[in-house]
């Protein structure tokens, strides 16, 4: 696997520290394949960040330890199904509704956006809400990917308590719980999600600099532009994409079925890709609950959550999201190591496989794409 950790730090250092227009597309592209399907269409978020830059200016990305022991860092993200957020006309109000209720709860203005998730749209619309809301972006995340529940972030692996979620609808409701729990955070969360027509705006662990430290997977913006940046002018996008990632080819061919259905906030179902050219006679079908969960082949497994797997284009290596598979599209399945922090006995209780329902004991991809 690269270290990409090194690359960031030297990009982090040459960068101006300022996400721009000129960003946009390269950060975009980034956090599709990250969302491993899920985290919302990156172009929903990519149009509000290119508006919000050109109406309030550049961004400025800051890391953890920039940041006062005492600032407010508001993680965000878009919550409910994909397949509704990708629909359902976005409001422009709902970041400043929630930045008003922290100020109201704690006594003062936040300091700082964070995305909870990098992948998908809810990787780059953080830019957007960061702009109208006049405040830095944090080079950090709670997950490294996408994950759909509101628990499985690296501060509730980490033991922050979770005990303050605002969320906030494109109706103008605002709804401030106090949940005894990450657990209880999901199914309450999830419960205001769908009654909000299951897509909302939600802050959740709103924690200070100095909490954060350790607590969040840090430079994941910069690794998101670094990917996104990976398969510019390339000759061959896809080899680019894979060395960048460090990721297994486990199939390319055609998509040939596609099942979803939305239910409980979530988008579930399954995909399966027929093997074409050198995988000719194979056939790997995906599990989905936002995102990619598990790949199977023949009864085998090939690679599992909280390992990262993402269905890009052959040709251009773009990722695409759960919600816009179609049937014919000619895919190749990618799949990578997740962050050492969900390869943990807690991380993997609270993103694992069993933590889907699945009846299965985590394997490394390393091992079961070797």
């Amino acid at each position: 696997m690269p270290d990409w950790r090194n690359r960031v730090a030297c990009a982090w250092l040459c960068r101006h520290m300022k996400i721009d227009l000129g960003d946009v597309a390269a950060l975009a592209r980034g956090c599709a394949v990250l969302g491993t399907g899920g985290g919302g269409d990156v172009r929903t978020g990519a149009l509000a960040a290119r508006r919000a830059i050109e109406e309030y200016g550049a961004v400025p990305l800051v890391r953890p330890a920039d940041l006062a022991g005492d600032a407010l860092v508001v993680p965000l993200s878009g919550i409910g199904a994909p397949t509704v957020s990708h629909e359902m006309i976005h409001g422009e109000d709902e970041p400043r509704r929630i930045a008003e209720e922290v100020e109201r709860v704690f006594g003062r203005p936040p300091d700082a956006v964070m995305s909870s998730e990098i992948g998908g749209a809810n990787g780059v619309a953080p830019v957007a809400w960061a702009a109208q809301l006049g405040l830095p972006l944090l080079d950090a995340d709670g997950m490294g990917r996408a994950f759909p529940e509101v628990q499985m972030v690296s501060m509730y692996v980490a033991g922050l308590p979770a005990d303050l979620v605002i969320m906030a609808d494109v109706a103008g409701n605002v709804v401030t719980i106090r949940p005894v729990d990450g657990l209880w955070s999901e199914r309450l969360a999830r419960a205001v999600c769908v009654a909000a027509g299951s897509h909302a705006l939600m802050a959740d662990y709103v924690l200070t600099a100095e909490r954060a430290r350790g607590a969040l997977i840090e430079g994941t913006v910069s690794r998101a532009l670094a990917i996104g940046r990976s398969t510019d002018a390339a000759p061959d996008p896809l080899r680019a994409l894979r060395e960048e990632l460090g990721a297994a080819r486990l199939i390319s061919g055609k998509l040939t079925d596609v099942e979803r259905r939305t239910t409980g906030g979530f988008v579930r179902g399954t995909a399966t890709i027929e093997g074409t050219g050198g995988d000719r006679g194979r056939r790997l079908t995906l599990e989905l609950q936002n995102e990619n969960l598990v790949a199977v082949e023949d009864g085998r497994v090939r690679a599992m959550v909280p390992d990262l797997i993402t269905v890009v284009d052959t040709e251009t290596a773009a990722a695409i999201q759960t919600e816009a598979l179609r049937y014919g599209q000619r895919v190749t399945v990618l799949a990578w190591p997740c962050d050492p922090l969900w390869r943990t006995p807690k991380g993997l209780e609270t993103a694992g496989p069993r933590a889907f329902g699945y009846d299965l004991d985590y394997t490394p991809v390393e091992e079961l794409t070797t």
